[in-house]
């Protein structure tokens, strides 16, 4: 293997075209670079220099080989920056998966903002996913984090849960429905109507959230059409197909042919839960945890 001091050597005095200079540069006495050089020759065998008592100039093969050698000092440079920057978790690949609506809230979009501005380095990939399934894929390593409604079982020690709160739920019916005139509704009120949601068998953690709020009040929704996106349902919400609960973040898709309205029942609230493997030291999950921990009532808890 090339012994990169030597290739440092061999710019240097490519540049100064005097081996004095050049080692006053690398803070060395000149035999000791002439010896580099001359190493430098015997091993690639040709001469780099011709040399005289008055100059030094480049040989043809010398002029020739340069190019490459810069080539590979940049590189070295490039290889130790990025390694550098691996180190401190400003480069590298973080793969985010998440829940649908979750994409619409302002903490997502803010945080990662944040983050690929603070890690330009950094490739991020979003995955979207049912919070059921996102669980596993952090476990088996396809995700590095995950971004919840649904928390994972209590005795799951493979996993950490950063909470960033939870946010209210809010009727959304089609902006020609009556309701849509309410300044709140009730879960009761909404059971006239079809309630559009996610598939029982799709794993969603909104899903999971609605099914125990209906019971606690003892009302019994009507199910309508599915959707397996949270625009999808706020789609057929706007086609007139029934109603939905969704998070309050769902507003932000802006659609004038839906209504968004406070729900009666103010215990109505979707958690946001960040999610980590508990042992994973990883640079780059740590600093996602830090910039999206500067959410205000965020905490660690689990």
């Amino acid at each position: 293997m090339m012994d990169l001091r030597r290739l440092s050597c061999f710019l240097l005095v490519s540049e100064e075209l005097h081996f004095g200079r050049a080692a006053a540069r690398l803070h060395m006495a000149q035999p000791p670079l002439t010896r580099q050089i001359s190493a430098l020759e015997s091993e690639l065998g040709f001469r780099l220099f011709d040399r005289s008592t008055r100059n030094v100039k480049l040989t043809a093969e010398g002029r020739q080989f340069l190019p490459y050698a810069r080539s590979v000092l940049e590189q070295v440079d490039l290889t130790t920056a990025i390694s550098a920057k691996l180190a401190a978790g400003a480069a590298g690949h973080l793969a985010l998966g998440h829940a649908s609506s979750i994409a619409l809230s302002e903490v997502f979009s803010h945080s990662i903002q944040a983050f690929c501005s603070a890690n330009p380095d950094v490739q991020l990939t979003a995955e979207e996913g049912a919070s059921s399934t996102l669980l596993p894929q952090l476990v088996e390593g396809r995700l590095d984090i995950a971004m919840s409604r649904l928390p994972p079982p209590d005795d799951d020690a493979r996993v950490q849960v950063l909470s960033l709160g939870s946010e209210p739920l809010v009727a959304a019916v089609a902006s020609a429905n009556p309701l849509a005139r309410r300044q709140q509704v009730s879960l009761a009120e909404l059971s006239a109507y079809p309630l559009i949601t996610f598939p029982s068998d799709y794993g969603s953690g909104l899903y999971e959230i609605l099914d125990p709020l209906y019971r606690r009040h003892g009302v019994r929704p009507r199910l309508g059409p599915a959707g397996r996106q949270i625009t999808s349902i706020i789609a057929l919400v706007a086609a007139g197909r029934g109603v939905a609960v969704v998070p309050h973040c769902t507003r932000n898709l802006g659609r004038h042919d839906v209504t968004y309205l406070p729900l009666a029942e103010p215990e109505a609230c979707a958690p946001l839960l960040v999610l980590t493997r508990r042992h994973d030291r990883s640079p780059l999950v740590q600093a996602f945890l830090e910039m999206i921990g500067q959410t205000p009532h965020a905490g660690l808890y689990g």
